[in-house]
C-alpha cells in the first residue's frame, strides 16, 4: 500500500505541475512546452512588433509629435469664434483674455486628444466671490468644458469650481495654488460618437490639475451648460475654444497631441 501511495502522490504532482504551465491565451500548454527551459516559455509571450513610434520628450517643452497651439509668439492658431482674428491681448508670451472680445477657438478641428495648457488668475480681484472671481474655461470640440476658475479659498458650487466638468462632475480634490500662479491643465479627452445622428458612445474626459488626478476616465453627460439638462447632438470633429467671460484670465504653453 505503501508503494501504491508513493506513485499515486508522486503522479498528482506531476500532474499539477504540468497543469501550471500555460500558453499565452491562458490555455493549457502543449506537453512539447514540458521540455522547455523557463527562458525559453518566457520567449513565448514576447511581443516584438509593431514598435511604436518615438516621441521625443524634452523638460519644460512640448512632445515631438505635438502640436504647438500657443508658444507665446503670435495667434496664428487662433480665431474668433464669432469669426475673424483672434483679439485678445498678447504681451511679454502671455495671452490674457480682452474682455468684450468673446470666445477665441483654433482654427483646426480635433477629435480625441491629449491637451496641455497653463492659465493664471489676477492677484487683484477686490470683493468678487464665487463664479465673479475670474472665471473662464476650456472648451473641447466648443462643448465640454472643464472650468476655470480662482477657486484658491473662494467657495462655490463644487461643480462649477475649478477642474470641474462643467456642471456635471466635481473635482476629485481642489489642487489650486493662489491667484498670481500658474496653472497646469492636462487633459486626455475622447470625442463622442455617433452613428446615423444617434450617440453610440459619450465622450470620456481625464484631467490633471498642476499634475493632480482631479478627473479619473468620466463620462461626459452632453453639452456642459449653465442651465437645464445636458444633451447630446450629433457632430463631427471641432475646435478648441477658449471662453471669455469677461475676466483677465492668461494663458501660456498650450499644446495637443491628436490621439
Amino acid at each position: 500500500m505503501r508503494n501504491h501511495s508513493a506513485r499515486f502522490f508522486s503522479s498528482m504532482a506531476t500532474f499539477l505541475a504540468a497543469s501550471l504551465i500555460v500558453t499565452v491565451s491562458g490555455c493549457r500548454a502543449d506537453s512539447a512546452d514540458e521540455a522547455l527551459e523557463p527562458w525559453q516559455l518566457a520567449q513565448k509571450s514576447e511581443v516584438w512588433e509593431p514598435l511604436p513610434a518615438i516621441v521625443k520628450a524634452p523638460p519644460d517643452a512640448p512632445p515631438s509629435d505635438a502640436r504647438v497651439l500657443f508658444d507665446g509668439k503670435d495667434l496664428s492658431q487662433w480665431e474668433s469664434a464669432g469669426g475673424g482674428g483672434a483679439e485678445w491681448t498678447l504681451e511679454g508670451g502671455v495671452l490674457t483674455v480682452a474682455p468684450g472680445k468673446g470666445n477665441i477657438r483654433t482654427k483646426r478641428t480635433f477629435c480625441d486628444v491629449q491637451l496641455h495648457l497653463e492659465w493664471r488668475t489676477p492677484t487683484e480681484f477686490g470683493d468678487l466671490k464665487g463664479q465673479r472671481r475670474n472665471n473662464s474655461g476650456v472648451f473641447l470640440q466648443e462643448r465640454y468644458e472643464v472650468q476655470i476658475l480662482d477657486s484658491y479659498e473662494n467657495p462655490t458650487y463644487v461643480n462649477g469650481q475649478a477642474a470641474s466638468v462643467y456642471k456635471q462632475h466635481i473635482p476629485l480634490v481642489n489642487a489650486m495654488r493662489p491667484p498670481g500662479e500658474w496653472q497646469t491643465y492636462d487633459i486626455i479627452f475622447k470625442a463622442p460618437r455617433f452613428e446615423g445622428g444617434e450617440l453610440t458612445e459619450p465622450a470620456i474626459v481625464t484631467v490633471l490639475h498642476n499634475g493632480v488626478l482631479v478627473q479619473n476616465h468620466v463620462e461626459i453627460l452632453g453639452k456642459t451648460e449653465w442651465i437645464g439638462e445636458p444633451e447630446y447632438e450629433a457632430h463631427g470633429c471641432a475646435p478648441i475654444a477658449l471662453q471669455d467671460h469677461n475676466d483677465y484670465v492668461s494663458f501660456r504653453n498650450i499644446w495637443v497631441r491628436e490621439l
